[in-house]
C-alpha cells in the first residue's frame, strides 16, 4: 500500500465517509453509537467534539478511514487521550487502522497527551483487540456485558490504556 495522507477531516470528507460511518454503526459488532445517529449528529460527535479529526486518504485521493482524537476526561484527567477509529469496509486488511493508531499516537505526543486510553473494545473484536496490544494497548479491565452486539447478544468490553 503507497503511503497514507492525513488531513483534517472537513465536512465534504465526512459526507464521502457517511455511508461507511453508517454501515459500521448500523453493524452493531464495534461502536455503541445509536445505529440510527443522523447525519448531523454523526459530524458533530465525530468532527465537531473532539480535539481533531484527520480523514486518511490514499494518494489517489480515496478516503480509506477516520479517527478522531479528544481528551479522556476533564481536570486532573486531562493528559490522557481517547481515539476512535473507523476503516472503510474496502480498505480492512490493508494496514489502515495500524497506520492511524500509530498516526494518533504520534499526534497525541504532539498536543501533550501523557498517554491513551480506549474506553470499550468490544471484546469479541478480536482483530482490534489483537492489533491495539501489538501496538502496545494493554487490557487494564474489564466491563461484564457492556455490550449489546448484533450477533452475539451481550459481551464484554476491555479499558485498554498505554503510556505515550
Amino acid at each position: 500500500m503507497s503511503p497514507l495522507i492525513y488531513t483534517p477531516m472537513t465536512y465534504a470528507d465526512f459526507i464521502t465517509f457517511w455511508p461507511a460511518f453508517q454501515s459500521i454503526v448500523a453493524a452493531e459488532e464495534t461502536y455503541a453509537i445509536d445505529p440510527d445517529i443522523t447525519l448531523a449528529d454523526a459530524y458533530h460527535l465525530w468532527c465537531s467534539v473532539p480535539k481533531v479529526t484527520f480523514a486518511v486518504k490514499d494518494n489517489q485521493g480515496q478516503l480509506l478511514g477516520a479517527y478522531y482524537l479528544k481528551t479522556n476526561a476533564a481536570g486532573p484527567g486531562k493528559h490522557v487521550c481517547n481515539c476512535g477509529y473507523m476503516v472503510s469496509p474496502a480498505a480492512r486488511g490493508k494496514g489502515v487502522a495500524r497506520s492511524m493508531c500509530q498516526h494518533s499516537q504520534q499526534t497525541a505526543r504532539e498536543l501533550g497527551f501523557e498517554a491513551m486510553q480506549f474506553n470499550a473494545v468490544v471484546a469479541t473484536n478480536e482483530v482490534a483487540v489483537a492489533l491495539w496490544q501489538r501496538l502496545g494497548f494493554d487490557i487494564v479491565g474489564t466491563v461484564p456485558n457492556a455490550f449489546r452486539h448484533a450477533k452475539h447478544g451481550l459481551v464484554d468490553t476491555y479499558v485498554m490504556y498505554k503510556a505515550l
